[in-house]
């Protein structure tokens, strides 16, 4: 009795009645797990391939379609370049054309203002070759040399970068008699 002990102790499968898996079934079992986890990586793999397509695909449609939210700020802007057109036609009243224009130019601005797009205030300012572009030069005895005297284009800014510098004439000391 003595030997049946050691036997279970040394077999633990000899006490439940089955015998421990053969080398071949445990190579088998391997194979099988193997197969499983290729296939789950096989899967994974195609998820990821897939997912990326498809932020790949938005990403491209965020691109191309950017615009619309200004495109669509913008269309009352040309309707209202309509009706200034039109009503100027029919009136021929060419105070009626400037105030529709006037009328359309500060709807304009207030739709640029609104997507972040602030105009660079130039004139009186001292020049600033970071937000003006000088066209012109022109002798001044009001104001200090390298003064904007005339703002002929304005610029702007979005957020902290300028998108369009100010074309200006600045002022420079007038010639010696």
């Amino acid at each position: 009795m003595a030997d049946q002990k050691t036997d279970t102790k040394a077999n633990p499968d000899a006490e439940t009645g089955t015998a421990a898996p053969t080398l071949a079934e445990q190579l088998q079992a391997a194979q099988t797990e193997r197969d499983q986890y290729k296939d789950k990586w096989a899967r994974s793999m195609a998820d990821l391939d897939n997912f990326r397509k498809r932020i790949y695909r938005e990403i491209d449609d965020e691109r191309k379609y950017q615009s619309v939210p200004l495109l669509k700020s913008l269309l009352p802007v040309f309707d209202g370049l309509d009706r200034a057109v039109f009503a100027a036609s029919q009136s021929k009243n060419f105070d009626d054309l400037l105030n529709g224009l006037q009328m359309t130019i500060k709807q304009l601005e207030t739709t640029l203002v609104g997507h972040g797009a602030k105009p660079i205030v130039a004139q009186g300012q001292p020049f600033d070759p970071n937000l003006h572009e000088a066209i012109s030069q022109a002798p001044s005895t009001d104001h200090l040399p390298m003064t904007v005297l005339q703002d002929v284009e304005r610029g702007y800014t979005l957020h902290d970068r300028v998108i369009r510098p100010s074309k200006v004439i600045v002022t420079v000391a007038p010639p010696a008699q």
